[in-house]
């Protein structure tokens, strides 16, 4: 299986390509001398260390990530080689969750792989369609909504972007959805799955109005569109920040973002639905 487009699989690095990550337990861990603390809302003491300070990530810098008590993940910058080591509540569930939900995209963002964005995404004509929104704003509820319509997922949660060819491109996650809210749960595994990166199509963002208002579609531009995508940005750390202000810059300037009303009613989400695929339908025709 791959997440994020890499596999991460416990065989000897020199056995593998440059798509995997090799990942083994280990027994020790020594603290490293810089330290940055993360807020979380998995209710988890979180830590990030290395051997060297954050403003200057370099190749083979040290870089670690401590749940307290559960797990620790060590890495070499662009080694593709991950250890762990399991602390005193570890066990396989908590640590795949904190391996794909949380470490694995810091250690892509720290080695300037991806720019993530806390987002929903689905494929719609066949392209891949982002949600993203105020918190409890939504997203997630019309992901699933746009899942059991039958369209296939690219992600629950994060989405990792990259630029090619002056497109810029979405990554499929990992194969899990959580349609409800559990602390440190990966969710249901999901068979309709994205296998492949695409050139974004747009981003809804996705806006609360009143249950009886119209559904409306409008661009934005300039920058209400970057305070939009400033936040939306899921992995918000102060590392490689000139490219990753570019890499900022490129989402903004290269895919189209809208503002949609979202009228705060369930009984509603087939109508916005209905509005979302016709629209995508005539954009791809124009």
């Amino acid at each position: 299986m791959k997440i994020f487009d890499f596999k991460v699989s416990s065989t000897r690095l020199d056995t593998l390509d440059k798509n995997c990550y090799s990942f083994f337990e280990q027994k020790n861990y020594s603290n490293l001398p810089y330290k940055l603390t993360l807020n979380n809302n998995q209710l988890r003491k979180i830590q990030i260390q290395s051997d060297k300070p954050f403003n200057s990530i370099q190749k083979n810098q040290i870089l670690s990530f401590i749940v307290e008590d559960v797990v620790t993940f060590v890495s070499k910058i662009d080694s593709n080689e991950i250890n762990f080591i399991k602390g005193k509540l570890g066990d396989d569930t908590l640590i795949k969750y904190w391996l794909y939900h949380t470490f694995f995209p810091i250690l892509l963002t720290f080695e300037s792989r991806y720019y993530f964005l806390h987002a929903g995404a689905v494929e719609i004509e066949n392209t891949p369609v982002l949600f993203i929104a105020d918190a409890f704003g939504g997203k997630s509820t019309m992901t699933d909504f746009f899942m059991k319509k039958g369209h296939t997922m690219i992600s629950d949660d994060k989405v990792g972007t990259y630029e090619k060819d002056n497109l810029i491109l979405s990554v499929p996650s990992y194969p899990y959805h959580r349609p409800y809210r559990k602390m440190e749960d990966l969710g249901l595994f999901v068979e309709d799955f994205a296998k492949d990166s695409k050139p974004i199509n747009c981003i809804f963002n996705l806006v609360k109005s009143d249950e009886n208002s119209d559904i409306f579609i409008n661009k934005i531009s300039g920058i209400e569109k970057f305070k939009a995508l400033k936040y939306a940005t899921d992995i918000d750390l102060p590392i490689n920040q000139k490219q990753r202000f570019q890499s900022l810059t490129n989402i903004a300037n290269k895919v189209d973002i809208y503002d949609i009303t979202i009228p705060w009613d369930l009984n509603r989400l087939e109508e916005v639905y209905q509005t979302i695929v016709e629209f995508i339908k005539n954009k791809k025709v124009i």
